[in-house]
């Protein structure tokens, strides 16, 4: 896998009939090392090192919108279990485009998502909601403390 625009962590792989598979230390269990999953687990590994506990964060759920199932990336709560941050992960050979702002924002409908980050590991966007305004509001850095 390639170098990605985190910091260098630390992971558990292990090959099973030549495929690697990654440890995911949020759910516990290994996963086929798709270039999507590389980025996921670094985000997490991300979100970690910022303090953010291993119980305030979700991967991969589903949920319903408008009658379709749809699965997010990552998520964050804060204590109270709202969502503070809605990830979507994207393998580094996606370019970030309007479309995939577009599919953040509708899964946002339904979570209601205080911020949203975009990454294909390799560039890194967040935005801020403004429910006053109905707007999104481009944040130069990781907006959690």
């Amino acid at each position: 896998m390639i170098k990605l625009d985190f910091p260098d962590f630390e992971f558990k792989l292990k090959k099973i009939d030549s495929k690697t598979f990654i440890f995911d230390f949020i759910r516990n269990n290994y996963y086929l090392l798709t270039p999507e999953e590389w980025v996921r687990q670094h985000v997490v590994k991300f979100l970690f090192s910022k303090g953010i506990p291993k119980s305030h964060i979700a991967l991969e759920k589903s949920f319903t919108i408008n009658n379709l199932k749809k699965r997010f990336d990552v998520v964050v709560y804060n204590s109270s279990g709202k969502t503070m941050m809605l990830i979507e992960c994207k393998s580094p050979s996606v370019k970030i485009t309007q479309k995939i702002f577009d599919q953040i924002s509708i899964y946002n409908i339904k979570l209601k998502s205080e911020y949203l980050m975009i990454t294909n590991g390799l560039n890194h966007l967040y935005f801020k909601i403004d429910e006053i305004n109905k707007r999104h509001i481009f944040v130069k850095d990781f907006p959690l403390k």
